[in-house]
């Protein structure tokens, strides 16, 4: 098979820092012409964006794709919900895991891949600011480290 080829549009960081990853999802988004145009260019932003299950079927919220220059009138609104594409059964799941555990959905990435945007989503769970520090102080020790490592040689 041909290796899978995938062109990273664009990145969540934030969300590492804010909340332990449990677990990744794929899943497919609807957009429009104008909007996939956009995202080529690299014009969307994901920072406090979510997921959510409403009638059966899960949405993503709060994403930003900037309208199209030369979409006119064929852009649609930049906040708009986007329907995502994944098993019923899938979203069930997901659903049940974030209502009795309290967890949230969260887009870490959106990336093409063989023509086709797709959104990463994690089951996600908050850090308190305790846990943001412990992480914080474990990254700095680790940065040390490599480069004491790094003047010995």
């Amino acid at each position: 098979m041909a290796e899978e080829k995938m062109k990273v549009i664009a990145e969540n960081r934030k969300a590492r820092h804010d909340y332990f990853v449990l677990d990744t999802y794929e899943a497919g988004i609807a957009l429009t012409g104008t909007e996939v145009k956009s995202l080529r260019a690299g014009k969307v932003n994901l920072k406090d964006s979510y997921a959510q299950v409403k009638d059966g079927q899960m949405y993503l919220e709060s994403v930003h794709i900037s309208p199209y220059e030369q979409g006119n009138r064929y852009n649609v609104d930049p906040l708009r919900q986007r329907k995502l594409l994944m098993h019923k059964r899938e979203i069930m799941k997901l659903f049940g895991q974030v209502k009795q555990e309290g967890l949230t959905l969260i887009p870490l990435k959106l990336y093409f891949t063989r023509g086709k945007v797709k959104v990463e989503l994690a089951l996600c769970k908050g850090k308190k600011l305790y846990d943001k520090r412990d992480a914080a102080a474990t990254k700095d020790a680790k940065r040390e480290m490599e480069r004491a490592f790094r003047g010995r040689e």
